[in-house]
């Protein structure tokens, strides 16, 4: 059976841990490593789109990644209890036509017994930025 450590339940050292592991998994841009902390029938809420198992992960972060260049994330715990975190997190990122965006957000996430993602809700809002006023 797969594992992804730490396993729920989560303590506040575990939970913090689960978010590091996540964001570095994201800023690596690797749609098959990120797909990978998901169960296979994984599901996503990601703005307005709608996200089912792993093979549609893989599918949606490879296409997240050719619009969204130079992308940089940073996440956040806000909350946890037993096998739930919630996040707050930004991230900048560019078009290819250059203009820079800040986007920020919160997830919600439920995990299996493994310690793999089965739920992940999103609400993010996007702004427009300075190339200048980058933080990450």
């Amino acid at each position: 059976m797969e594992q992804k450590l730490p396993l729920p339940p989560f303590t506040l050292e575990t939970a913090i841990k689960k978010v590091q592991l996540a964001e570095d998994a994201w800023n690596s841009q690797d749609p098959e490593r990120v797909s990978l902390a998901y169960t296979i029938d994984t599901e996503w809420r990601n703005r307005s789109e709608f996200v089912n198992g792993r093979k549609e992960v893989v599918k949606f972060l490879t296409g997240k990644w050719q619009k969204e260049l130079s992308y940089k994330l940073k996440k956040e715990l806000w909350a946890f209890m037993d096998n739930r975190i919630a996040v707050r997190f930004e991230y900048e990122y560019h078009n290819k036509e250059g203009q820079w965006f800040r986007a920020y957000g919160n997830e919600n996430w439920e995990f299996d017994e493994n310690g793999l993602m089965r739920k992940r809700y999103a609400s993010i809002n996007d702004l427009a930025i300075k190339e200048e006023d980058r933080r990450l």
